[in-house]
C-alpha cells in the first residue's frame, strides 16, 4: 500500500468509511486508543486530504431520484478550453451526480439522477443538449442496482 499512514490511521479510515457517525469515544474504544489520540489523528487525516468530507448517503428512492442514467457525451471540440468549459457548465446541473472525463469513444460519462424518464428528457433537451460543444449523448438507464459502495478497500 502506497499510503503514508500507519495501521491505526488505516483502521480509523475503514471505520469512518462504513459509519462516519462513530464518535471519537467509540473509535477510541474500538482501537484501544485515547479519545485525544483519535481526535488528533482525524484532524490530521482531514488536514492531509485523506478525509475530504463527511456526508450522509441518502436512499435515492425516498428523495425521488428513481431514475439513474449513465450518459456518454462526445464533444465537438477537444481543446483545453472547450473541455474545461464543458466541465464547468455540467457541474452546475443538480441532476449530474458524477462527471468523469474518459478515454475511448466518448469524452465524458455522467451519472444522472432524476425522478423519472420525463424529467430526464427535460434535463437532456433543456440543459445538457443546449451546451454549445455537445455533439452526441448516448444514455443507458439502470434497471437494478446490485452493489453500491462508497468505501475504498484499504
Amino acid at each position: 500500500m502506497q499510503l503514508n499512514l500507519d495501521n491505526v490511521d488505516i483502521e480509523i479510515l475503514k471505520f469512518l468509511q462504513k459509519d462516519a457517525t462513530l464518535t471519537n469515544k467509540e473509535l477510541a474504544f474500538k482501537l484501544n486508543k485515547s479519545i485525544a489520540t483519535i481526535h488528533e489523528r482525524i484532524r490530521r487525516l482531514k488536514e492531509q486530504g485523506y478525509i475530504m468530507r463527511i456526508v450522509a448517503i441518502l436512499d435515492r428512492k425516498k428523495v425521488d431520484r428513481n431514475l439513474i442514467a449513465f450518459s456518454h457525451v462526445f464533444l465537438k471540440a477537444h481543446t483545453a478550453e472547450a473541455l474545461g468549459e464543458f466541465e464547468n457548465e455540467v457541474a452546475k446541473f443538480s441532476e449530474v451526480m458524477e462527471c468523469f472525463q474518459m478515454t475511448g469513444a466518448y469524452d465524458f460519462i455522467l451519472r444522472i439522477a432524476t425522478s423519472d424518464m420525463d424529467t430526464y428528457h427535460l434535463f437532456l433537451r433543456n440543459k445538457l443538449a443546449t451546451l454549445p460543444n455537445v455533439s452526441t449523448v448516448q444514455s443507458f438507464f439502470v434497471l437494478s442496482e446490485t452493489k453500491s459502495d462508497t468505501a475504498y478497500p484499504l
